[in-house]
């Protein structure tokens, strides 16, 4: 590998990565908000992207619609999961919520596989075709351009409306001073609904990009999503949202980078090792508060 093929693989990571920088947001939400772990969330946000999909296939959209389509379709599925998942099973418990979202992962898969037959069906891709020439031996794919654009956008919206609505400062609230914000007259039952549905439209954003960005939808996508969203949040550290951007950057560059460098069947091999090094030398993560002694 040259300087010139360095380059382009860490640039093609890293605009891909803001894919896996959407849904480490999405599980740093929840976890931030509830302290739980749902692990359905890449689900999800795969669901979201084949809603859209079948809406497509009965009537032909253009490829933008398609991915309005696939975010609206996210926060529905990330609602239904805190209907199944949480507001009726005893938080106090976490093993039982946590149980709880595995089944919804093997349920939202299981439906997929079911519907589709197991085979991968094509997702349409804005800018599939352009690729911006950087000189004579650099470009950069104009379909990653655009994702890039888009969970730039996505997070901007977000940060916004955490930083500067009511919604966002209820959300805050309740994810630093649960019973605090319950006696200021917040909803808490509320305020963990719309974080849920939130996040469902980043991961239905996140999965339509990931579909529109390799050209197909498959039910293989859901695990190593998941995997990928989790380390993600661990390596950006638990209730960090920048953690979980600049992590989510950081893992694309490095899983492509050693893409090109040793292929695709040892690219995961690397990530994982990425991820054992921060639990030995930062195990809190990149944004990890001091932690002093009692």
């Amino acid at each position: 590998m040259d300087f010139f093929d360095f380059i382009q693989s860490i640039t093609d990571g890293v605009l891909f990565g803001t894919t896996y920088a959407l849904i480490g947001i999405g599980f740093t939400m929840i976890f931030g908000v509830m302290h739980k772990i749902n692990l359905a969330y890449a689900a999800t946000s795969i669901a979201g992207a084949y809603v859209s999909w079948a809406v497509g296939t009965l009537v032909p959209l253009p490829a933008i619609v398609t991915f309005l389509i696939a975010v609206l379709g996210g926060g529905a599925i990330g609602y239904l999961v805190y209907l199944c998942c949480f507001k009726f099973v005893p938080l106090s418990s976490p093993l039982a919520t946590l149980l709880s979202t595995v089944g919804m992962l093997i349920l939202i898969d299981e439906i997929v596989v079911h519907e589709t037959d197991g085979m991968p069906q094509p997702y349409p891709a804005l800018f599939d075709d352009v690729y911006f020439e950087i000189g004579e031996l650099y470009g950069v794919r104009g379909d990653l351009l655009f994702i890039f654009f888009l969970s730039l956008v996505a997070t901007t919206v977000l940060l916004f409306m955490l930083y500067r609505t009511k919604l966002g400062m209820a959300t805050r609230a309740v994810a630093q001073q649960p019973v605090a914000a319950e006696l200021c007259g917040i909803s808490i039952e509320r305020t963990n609904a719309s974080t849920f549905v939130i996040t469902g439209l980043l991961g239905g954003l996140a999965g339509a990009m990931i579909g529109a960005s390799v050209g197909l939808l498959s039910p293989l996508l859901t695990l190593p999503v998941t995997v990928k969203g989790l380390i993600v949040t661990v390596i950006g550290g638990l209730g960090s949202i920048p953690g979980a951007i600049i992590a989510g950057l950081l893992v694309g560059a490095f899983e492509n980078f050693f893409q090109a460098l040793r292929g695709v069947t040892e690219r995961d091999l690397y990530v994982m090792l990425l991820l054992f090094v921060f639990l030995t030398f930062r195990p809190g993560g990149i944004f990890s508060r001091s932690v002093g002694r009692d």
